[in-house]
Protein backbone atom coordinates (compact mmCIF):
# COMPACT_ATOMS: atom_id res chain seq x y z
CA UNK A 1 0.00 0.00 0.00
CA UNK A 2 1.42 3.38 -1.05
CA UNK A 3 0.52 6.37 1.14
CA UNK A 4 1.44 9.96 0.38
CA UNK A 5 1.18 12.24 3.41
CA UNK A 6 1.23 16.03 3.18
CA UNK A 7 2.06 17.54 6.58
CA UNK A 8 3.66 20.79 7.66
CA UNK A 9 3.50 19.48 11.25
CA UNK A 10 6.03 16.76 10.40
CA UNK A 11 8.84 19.27 10.10
CA UNK A 12 9.11 18.76 13.89
CA UNK A 13 11.72 16.07 14.44
CA UNK A 14 10.20 14.21 17.38
CA UNK A 15 6.90 13.86 15.50
CA UNK A 16 8.63 11.90 12.74
CA UNK A 17 8.91 8.80 14.93
CA UNK A 18 5.25 8.11 14.12
CA UNK A 19 6.18 7.98 10.44
CA UNK A 20 8.85 5.35 11.03
CA UNK A 21 6.36 3.25 12.96
CA UNK A 22 3.70 3.57 10.24
CA UNK A 23 6.22 2.34 7.70
CA UNK A 24 6.99 -0.68 9.91
CA UNK A 25 3.44 -1.89 9.26
CA UNK A 26 4.34 -2.52 5.62
CA UNK A 27 3.23 0.88 4.36
CA UNK A 28 5.25 2.46 1.53
CA UNK A 29 5.16 5.99 2.90
CA UNK A 30 6.17 9.25 1.25
CA UNK A 31 5.82 12.26 3.56
CA UNK A 32 6.02 15.71 1.98
CA UNK A 33 6.77 18.74 4.14
CA UNK A 34 7.72 22.37 3.52
CA UNK A 35 11.32 23.43 4.22
CA UNK A 36 9.96 25.53 7.11
CA UNK A 37 6.79 26.95 8.62
CA UNK A 38 6.31 30.46 9.99
CA UNK A 39 3.97 31.50 12.78
CA UNK A 40 3.93 33.96 15.68
CA UNK A 41 6.86 32.11 17.30
CA UNK A 42 9.11 32.68 14.28
CA UNK A 43 10.30 30.24 11.62
CA UNK A 44 10.44 26.53 12.39
CA UNK A 45 12.81 24.80 9.98
CA UNK A 46 12.66 21.13 9.07
CA UNK A 47 14.34 18.88 11.64
CA UNK A 48 15.44 15.53 10.23
CA UNK A 49 15.48 13.26 13.27
CA UNK A 50 13.58 10.03 12.55
CA UNK A 51 13.92 9.19 8.87
CA UNK A 52 14.28 5.41 8.61
CA UNK A 53 12.02 3.18 6.53
CA UNK A 54 10.11 5.88 4.65
CA UNK A 55 10.79 8.91 2.44
CA UNK A 56 10.75 12.42 3.92
CA UNK A 57 10.98 15.05 1.19
CA UNK A 58 10.47 18.80 0.97
CA UNK A 59 8.46 20.72 -1.56
CA UNK A 60 8.03 24.47 -2.11
CA UNK A 61 5.27 26.25 -0.21
CA UNK A 62 3.28 29.31 -1.27
CA UNK A 63 1.96 31.73 1.38
CA UNK A 64 4.12 30.26 4.14
CA UNK A 65 2.68 31.25 7.50
CA UNK A 66 -0.84 31.82 6.19
CA UNK A 67 -2.76 29.00 7.79
CA UNK A 68 -5.78 29.12 5.49
CA UNK A 69 -4.04 30.10 2.25
CA UNK A 70 -0.82 28.09 2.02
CA UNK A 71 -0.43 25.30 -0.55
CA UNK A 72 2.22 23.33 -2.42
CA UNK A 73 2.42 24.18 -6.15
CA UNK A 74 4.56 21.16 -7.14
CA UNK A 75 2.43 18.58 -5.35
CA UNK A 76 1.00 17.26 -8.63
CA UNK A 77 4.45 16.14 -9.77
CA UNK A 78 4.97 14.08 -6.61
CA UNK A 79 1.47 12.64 -6.91
CA UNK A 80 2.08 11.64 -10.52
CA UNK A 81 5.48 10.07 -9.81
CA UNK A 82 4.47 8.20 -6.63
CA UNK A 83 0.98 7.09 -7.71
CA UNK A 84 -0.36 6.71 -4.15
CA UNK A 85 -3.24 4.49 -3.16
CA UNK A 86 -4.08 6.86 -0.30
CA UNK A 87 -3.41 10.57 0.22
CA UNK A 88 -3.24 11.53 3.89
CA UNK A 89 -3.82 15.30 4.10
CA UNK A 90 -2.61 16.31 7.54
CA UNK A 91 -4.52 19.59 7.41
CA UNK A 92 -7.88 21.09 8.36
CA UNK A 93 -10.73 20.85 5.83
CA UNK A 94 -11.00 24.62 5.36
CA UNK A 95 -7.44 25.18 4.06
CA UNK A 96 -6.38 25.72 0.46
CA UNK A 97 -3.65 23.10 0.93
CA UNK A 98 -6.35 20.54 1.75
CA UNK A 99 -8.52 21.43 -1.24
CA UNK A 100 -5.57 21.26 -3.60
CA UNK A 101 -4.33 17.91 -2.29
CA UNK A 102 -7.84 16.44 -2.30
CA UNK A 103 -8.47 17.57 -5.87
CA UNK A 104 -5.19 15.97 -6.97
CA UNK A 105 -6.01 12.77 -5.07
CA UNK A 106 -9.28 12.48 -6.96
CA UNK A 107 -7.52 13.26 -10.23
CA UNK A 108 -5.05 10.41 -9.65
CA UNK A 109 -7.78 8.08 -8.35
CA UNK A 110 -6.42 7.80 -4.80
CA UNK A 111 -8.50 7.58 -1.64
CA UNK A 112 -8.12 10.65 0.56
CA UNK A 113 -8.47 11.60 4.21
CA UNK A 114 -7.93 14.79 6.19
CA UNK A 115 -7.18 15.59 9.85
CA UNK A 116 -8.96 18.07 12.11
CA UNK A 117 -8.52 19.54 15.58
CA UNK A 118 -11.38 22.03 15.10
CA UNK A 119 -13.41 21.83 18.31
CA UNK A 120 -15.54 24.98 17.96
CA UNK A 121 -18.41 25.21 15.47
CA UNK A 122 -17.22 28.12 13.35
CA UNK A 123 -18.61 29.44 10.10
CA UNK A 124 -16.18 30.82 7.53
CA UNK A 125 -16.43 33.52 4.89
CA UNK A 126 -16.32 32.60 1.19
CA UNK A 127 -14.45 30.86 -0.33
CA UNK A 128 -13.44 28.95 2.82
CA UNK A 129 -16.98 27.92 3.71
CA UNK A 130 -17.54 26.48 0.23
CA UNK A 131 -14.13 24.81 0.21
CA UNK A 132 -14.79 23.20 3.59
CA UNK A 133 -18.19 21.86 2.44
CA UNK A 134 -16.58 20.43 -0.71
CA UNK A 135 -13.87 18.73 1.37
CA UNK A 136 -16.43 17.20 3.73
CA UNK A 137 -18.38 15.90 0.75
CA UNK A 138 -15.47 14.54 -1.30
CA UNK A 139 -13.18 13.03 1.35
CA UNK A 140 -13.24 9.29 1.92
CA UNK A 141 -12.31 9.40 5.61
CA UNK A 142 -11.49 11.82 8.41
CA UNK A 143 -9.28 11.66 11.47
CA UNK A 144 -10.35 13.86 14.40
CA UNK A 145 -7.92 14.61 17.19
CA UNK A 146 -10.63 14.51 19.87
CA UNK A 147 -14.27 13.51 20.31
CA UNK A 148 -15.24 17.20 20.33
CA UNK A 149 -13.58 17.64 16.94
CA UNK A 150 -15.63 14.73 15.58
CA UNK A 151 -18.77 16.35 16.98
CA UNK A 152 -18.01 19.58 15.11
CA UNK A 153 -17.50 17.59 11.89
CA UNK A 154 -20.91 15.98 12.31
CA UNK A 155 -22.56 19.30 13.08
CA UNK A 156 -21.09 20.65 9.85
CA UNK A 157 -22.71 17.84 7.90
CA UNK A 158 -19.88 15.36 7.46
CA UNK A 159 -21.42 11.91 7.01
CA UNK A 160 -18.33 9.82 6.31
CA UNK A 161 -16.20 7.59 8.48
CA UNK A 162 -14.23 9.20 11.33
CA UNK A 163 -11.47 7.83 13.55
CA UNK A 164 -10.52 9.66 16.76
CA UNK A 165 -6.72 9.62 16.91
CA UNK A 166 -4.33 12.23 18.35
CA UNK A 167 -2.18 13.69 15.60
CA UNK A 168 1.04 12.52 17.27
CA UNK A 169 2.08 10.42 20.22
CA UNK A 170 5.02 10.50 22.59
CA UNK A 171 8.25 8.52 22.42
CA UNK A 172 8.37 7.09 25.93
CA UNK A 173 11.94 5.85 25.37
CA UNK A 174 13.04 9.48 24.97
CA UNK A 175 10.74 11.29 27.41
CA UNK A 176 11.73 9.57 30.65
CA UNK A 177 11.40 10.34 34.39
CA UNK A 178 14.64 11.40 36.05
CA UNK A 179 15.58 12.05 39.67
CA UNK A 180 15.03 15.63 40.84
CA UNK A 181 18.09 17.75 41.58
CA UNK A 182 18.16 18.72 45.25
CA UNK A 183 19.93 21.98 44.39
CA UNK A 184 17.11 23.26 42.18
CA UNK A 185 14.34 25.49 43.51
CA UNK A 186 10.74 24.40 42.89
CA UNK A 187 10.51 24.93 39.12
CA UNK A 188 7.27 25.72 37.30
CA UNK A 189 7.57 24.92 33.63
CA UNK A 190 5.54 26.38 30.77
CA UNK A 191 5.77 25.27 27.14
CA UNK A 192 3.55 27.33 24.87
CA UNK A 193 3.18 29.98 22.24
CA UNK A 194 3.34 33.37 23.93
CA UNK A 195 -0.15 34.50 22.96
CA UNK A 196 -3.15 35.53 25.14
CA UNK A 197 -5.02 32.24 24.91
CA UNK A 198 -2.14 30.28 26.46
CA UNK A 199 -2.43 32.18 29.75
CA UNK A 200 1.23 32.73 30.60
CA UNK A 201 0.27 35.90 32.46
CA UNK A 202 -1.81 33.73 34.81
CA UNK A 203 1.25 31.63 35.62
CA UNK A 204 3.30 34.70 36.52
CA UNK A 205 0.56 36.13 38.74
CA UNK A 206 0.05 32.77 40.48
CA UNK A 207 3.78 32.24 41.02
CA UNK A 208 4.04 35.69 42.57
CA UNK A 209 1.72 34.48 45.35
CA UNK A 210 4.10 31.67 46.36
CA UNK A 211 6.50 31.84 49.27
CA UNK A 212 9.87 30.16 49.53
CA UNK A 213 12.25 29.32 46.71
CA UNK A 214 10.79 28.86 43.25
CA UNK A 215 11.35 29.79 39.63
CA UNK A 216 9.40 29.79 36.35
CA UNK A 217 10.86 28.49 33.07
CA UNK A 218 8.92 29.62 29.98
CA UNK A 219 9.75 27.82 26.74
CA UNK A 220 8.29 29.24 23.55
CA UNK A 221 8.14 32.33 21.43
CA UNK A 222 5.44 34.74 20.40
CA UNK A 223 4.25 38.34 20.35
CA UNK A 224 3.56 38.54 24.11
CA UNK A 225 7.14 38.04 25.27
CA UNK A 226 7.88 41.71 25.93
CA UNK A 227 4.54 42.13 27.70
CA UNK A 228 5.24 39.10 29.90
CA UNK A 229 8.73 40.34 30.73
CA UNK A 230 7.22 43.67 31.75
CA UNK A 231 4.63 41.90 33.90
CA UNK A 232 7.38 39.94 35.66
CA UNK A 233 9.10 43.24 36.50
CA UNK A 234 5.85 44.76 37.77
CA UNK A 235 5.31 41.72 40.02
CA UNK A 236 8.91 41.98 41.29
CA UNK A 237 9.67 38.42 40.18
CA UNK A 238 11.81 39.10 37.08
CA UNK A 239 14.84 37.47 38.70
CA UNK A 240 12.86 34.24 39.14
CA UNK A 241 11.49 33.98 35.59
CA UNK A 242 13.59 32.46 32.81
CA UNK A 243 12.50 33.02 29.21
CA UNK A 244 14.15 30.24 27.22
CA UNK A 245 12.75 31.21 23.82
CA UNK A 246 11.70 28.75 21.13
CA UNK A 247 13.69 25.50 21.33
CA UNK A 248 14.03 22.60 18.92
CA UNK A 249 11.99 19.49 19.58
CA UNK A 250 15.08 17.39 20.29
CA UNK A 251 15.98 19.71 23.18
CA UNK A 252 12.67 19.17 24.95
CA UNK A 253 13.29 15.85 26.75
CA UNK A 254 16.16 17.47 28.66
CA UNK A 255 14.02 20.54 29.40
CA UNK A 256 11.40 18.51 31.24
CA UNK A 257 14.14 17.21 33.53
CA UNK A 258 14.50 20.77 34.80
CA UNK A 259 10.82 21.12 35.77
CA UNK A 260 8.91 20.06 38.87
CA UNK A 261 5.50 20.84 37.44
CA UNK A 262 4.08 21.89 34.07
CA UNK A 263 1.45 24.64 34.13
CA UNK A 264 -1.10 24.70 31.29
CA UNK A 265 -3.44 27.61 32.16
CA UNK A 266 -5.09 28.01 28.73
CA UNK A 267 -8.08 30.34 28.49
CA UNK A 268 -10.97 29.86 26.07
CA UNK A 269 -11.62 32.70 23.64
CA UNK A 270 -14.62 33.18 21.33
CA UNK A 271 -12.71 31.66 18.39
CA UNK A 272 -10.42 29.22 20.23
CA UNK A 273 -10.26 26.64 22.99
CA UNK A 274 -7.50 24.17 23.79
CA UNK A 275 -7.53 21.35 21.26
CA UNK A 276 -5.41 18.74 22.99
CA UNK A 277 -3.58 19.93 25.99
CA UNK A 278 -1.13 21.18 24.51
CA UNK A 279 1.27 18.43 23.42
CA UNK A 280 3.60 19.46 26.23
CA UNK A 281 1.09 17.93 28.67
CA UNK A 282 1.69 14.36 27.52
CA UNK A 283 5.42 14.92 27.09
CA UNK A 284 5.60 16.16 30.66
CA UNK A 285 3.57 13.23 32.00
CA UNK A 286 5.82 10.79 30.15
CA UNK A 287 8.78 12.55 31.79
CA UNK A 288 7.38 12.17 35.30
CA UNK A 289 6.39 15.84 35.57
CA UNK A 290 2.92 16.44 37.09
CA UNK A 291 0.64 18.76 35.14
CA UNK A 292 -1.76 21.45 36.32
CA UNK A 293 -4.21 22.40 33.59
CA UNK A 294 -7.22 24.64 33.19
CA UNK A 295 -10.66 23.44 32.09
CA UNK A 296 -10.19 24.82 28.57
CA UNK A 297 -11.19 22.44 25.78
CA UNK A 298 -9.64 18.98 25.83
CA UNK A 299 -7.24 19.53 28.75
CA UNK A 300 -9.35 17.66 31.35
CA UNK A 301 -9.86 14.74 28.94
CA UNK A 302 -6.14 14.46 28.23
CA UNK A 303 -5.07 14.64 31.88
CA UNK A 304 -7.84 12.47 33.30
CA UNK A 305 -7.01 11.64 36.92
CA UNK A 306 -3.29 12.05 36.23
CA UNK A 307 -3.22 15.82 36.72
CA UNK A 308 -4.79 18.70 38.63
CA UNK A 309 -7.52 20.80 36.99
CA UNK A 310 -8.24 24.44 37.91
CA UNK A 311 -10.81 26.90 36.55
CA UNK A 312 -9.79 29.14 33.69
CA UNK A 313 -8.38 32.59 34.54
CA UNK A 314 -8.28 31.70 38.26
CA UNK A 315 -4.98 32.94 39.68
CA UNK A 316 -5.65 31.92 43.31
CA UNK A 317 -6.69 28.41 42.23
CA UNK A 318 -3.52 27.93 40.20
CA UNK A 319 -1.39 29.27 43.04
CA UNK A 320 -3.11 26.86 45.43
CA UNK A 321 -2.52 23.89 43.12
CA UNK A 322 1.15 24.83 42.82
CA UNK A 323 1.50 24.99 46.61
CA UNK A 324 -0.28 21.65 46.94
CA UNK A 325 2.11 19.91 44.56
CA UNK A 326 5.14 21.54 46.15
CA UNK A 327 4.16 20.65 49.71
CA UNK A 328 2.39 17.28 49.37
CA UNK A 329 5.06 14.79 48.32
CA UNK A 330 2.62 11.88 48.39
CA UNK A 331 0.33 13.61 45.89
CA UNK A 332 3.32 14.59 43.79
CA UNK A 333 4.56 11.00 43.54
CA UNK A 334 1.06 9.72 42.82
CA UNK A 335 0.62 12.10 39.88
CA UNK A 336 4.07 11.20 38.57
CA UNK A 337 3.10 7.54 38.47
CA UNK A 338 -0.39 8.13 37.09
CA UNK A 339 0.86 10.51 34.40
CA UNK A 340 3.46 8.11 33.04
CA UNK A 341 0.96 5.24 33.12
CA UNK A 342 -1.67 7.30 31.28
CA UNK A 343 0.74 8.13 28.47
CA UNK A 344 1.79 4.49 28.14
CA UNK A 345 -1.87 3.47 27.97
CA UNK A 346 -3.15 6.08 25.51
CA UNK A 347 -0.60 8.42 23.93
CA UNK A 348 2.43 6.60 22.54
CA UNK A 349 3.65 6.93 18.95
CA UNK A 350 3.12 3.20 18.56
CA UNK A 351 -0.57 3.48 19.42
CA UNK A 352 -1.10 6.47 17.14
CA UNK A 353 0.74 4.77 14.27
CA UNK A 354 -1.21 1.53 14.63
CA UNK A 355 -4.55 3.34 14.73
CA UNK A 356 -3.57 5.37 11.65
CA UNK A 357 -2.62 2.23 9.73
CA UNK A 358 -6.01 0.76 10.61
CA UNK A 359 -7.59 3.77 8.92
CA UNK A 360 -5.47 3.14 5.82
CA UNK A 361 -6.58 -0.49 5.79
CA UNK A 362 -10.22 0.52 6.09
CA UNK A 363 -9.79 2.97 3.22
CA UNK A 364 -8.13 0.33 1.05
CA UNK A 365 -11.12 -1.93 1.63
CA UNK A 366 -13.65 0.66 0.42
Amino acid sequence: MRVLMVSKACIVGIYQRKLELIAQHGIELLTLVPPSWRDERGEQKLERVYTQGYRLETLPIVFNGHFHLHFYPTLAQHMRDFQPDIVHIDEEPYNVATWHALWLAKRYKAKALFFTWQNILRQYMPPFAQGERWTLHKSDYAIAGTASAEQVLREKGYCGAVAIIPQFGVDTDVFLPMAKSAARPFTIGCVARLVPEKGMDIVLRAAAQLSGEWQVRIIGGGPMRAELEQLAHELNIADRVIFCGQLSSIEMPQQYQQMDVLAVPSRTLPNWKEQFGPRASVEAMASGVPVIGSRSGAIPDVLGEAGLIVPENDVPALAGALRQLRDDFGLYQSLQTKGRARVLAHFTHEQVAQATVQVYQALAAL
